[in-house]
């Protein structure tokens, strides 16, 4: 075997780990707001007395502290009385995390071409409102408005683009000008007021649900998709002179995708189906797997990420592919707006603040690093779905708002410190 063949597989085993460590850390996330939601929960003053003071009864308070909740815990009551995991929360969950989520994927493509955008949320806002003043005031209709947002995305990314890849001035520094530039311009547009839409097929876009039967067609679908690819990628391995075809071993490590489509549609339609905006980012996440996994622009972007100057000199033109990039990134955003615009019913001036850092958050969570060269859209999506499950849980608990920040702020440093620590071993 070659070095270039181990280092290969190396990197696969690596990303591998990175994807089942990041599923194992949801579902602990997930079992612990489960349990702590619980009606019967006990509470979590551990280090104080039932006062709030500390003093001679902190030790007693610890001690019956954890007696409670061990107790609790072994009893499994928590399992069906939790609120976390029911259909209600976990829809509700899906639909926060489907615009980070459409950022996201944008935002991992970008990153892992070595750059940056702080300007999503405000490109987001300007989007939504555009769309909303011509769905309201000029009377554009449904899918002229929808296609002014995108198109207000796509003219926002090219201009970033030629401004990063041709004017060289920095990533960091275009977008954070956009940052407040576009914000500035949404408070123009909209004279600093929220614009309501009454259309209701544009709100069904971000407020309705798939009927359930349709829900389970989609599923038929995936599955067939997911065992195609298994099929495919075992006969692969004989084509290419890797040994003989082993089905089995392929449909075996299809039965996990396939069990979550099952329990994912299930768990839906326990509720009131799949809703809208989840398919959208279903759609989009799979728009970019195949971007980044099967198309030549897709390789150029992680080649300029890991090595600029050596992709430049082996033929790639860096500055279009830049360019690209960040045009497609404001193709996704426009998206990402009219989901967030459909779901609120409005546009609101200060629509989408800090929705920048949590799709970099989410793409940092999900193992891409900040350097270039390295991440995946499955990894992104997976944190944003993390990130919407602590805003969640910590909702349901009725953490305070500066203590969720302090949390959500710990585990974003923690993870590209964990980054850091990688790269270097």
């Amino acid at each position: 075997m070659s070095e270039q063949e181990k280092s290969k597989g190396f990197k696969l085993e690596t990303t591998a780990l990175r994807a089942y460590t990041m599923l194992g850390a949801l579902v602990l996330i997930w079992l612990f707001f489960h349990y702590a939601t619980s009606p019967d929960c006990p509470s979590f003053k551990l280090l104080f007395g039932a006062n709030g003071d500390p003093g001679i009864g902190w030790f007693r308070a610890f001690l019956d502290g954890w007696t409670s909740h061990f107790a609790h815990f072994f009893s499994f009551s928590w399992l069906k009385a939790g609120i976390f995991l029911s259909p209600l929360n976990l829809s509700n969950l899906m639909l926060q995390t489907s615009v980070t989520g459409i950022l996201a994927v944008g935002m991992l493509m970008l990153i892992v071409a070595g750059q940056i955008d702080l300007s999503v949320g405000s490109v987001l806002a300007l989007a939504g409102g555009v769309a909303a003043i011509a769905l309201t005031n000029w009377g554009w209709g449904l899918v002229p408005s929808i296609l002014m947002a995108i198109a207000v995305g796509v003219a926002i990314g090219l201009i970033h683009g030629i401004l990063t890849a041709y004017g060289k001035i920095p990533a960091f520094i275009v977008t954070l000008g956009g940052l407040l530039a576009w914000r500035g311009a949404i408070k123009g547009v909209s004279q600093s007021e929220t614009i309501r839409i009454a259309d209701p097929t544009f709100k069904a876009i971000g407020q309705s649900y798939v009927a359930p039967n349709i829900g389970w067609i989609l599923a038929v679908v995936a599955i067939a998709v997911v065992l195609f690819f298994a099929y495919r990628s075992a006969k692969s391995q004989k084509e290419y002179g890797l040994g003989e075809a082993n089905y089995g071993s392929e449909f075996i490590k299809a039965i996990l995708p396939v069990s979550a489509i099952i329990l994912f549609i299930y768990v839906m339609n326990s509720y009131a189906g799949v809703p809208i905006p989840v398919l959208i980012l279903l759609a989009v996440a799979l728009l970019g797997v195949f971007i980044t996994n099967s198309t030549t622009f897709g390789r150029y972007l992680y080649a300029i990420g890991g090595n600029t100057d050596a992709a430049r000199l082996s033929g790639i033109n860096t500055k279009m592919n830049i360019l690209k990039v960040y045009m497609l990134l404001g193709v996704l955003t426009g998206v990402a707006a009219i989901v967030f615009t459909a779901r609120q019913g409005s546009a609101a001036p200060d629509a989408g603040t800090l929705k920048e850092l949590e799709a970099i958050a989410a793409c940092v969570i999900g193992g891409a690093s900040l350097m270039g060269g390295r991440g995946t859209i499955f990894g992104a999506c997976l944190g944003a779905l993390i990130m919407a499950s602590l805003d969640n849980g910590m909702s349901l608990l009725n953490v305070q708002d500066f203590v969720q920040d302090m949390i959500k702020g710990t585990i974003l440093v923690a993870a590209v410190g964990l980054d850091m620590v990688g790269r270097k071993n």
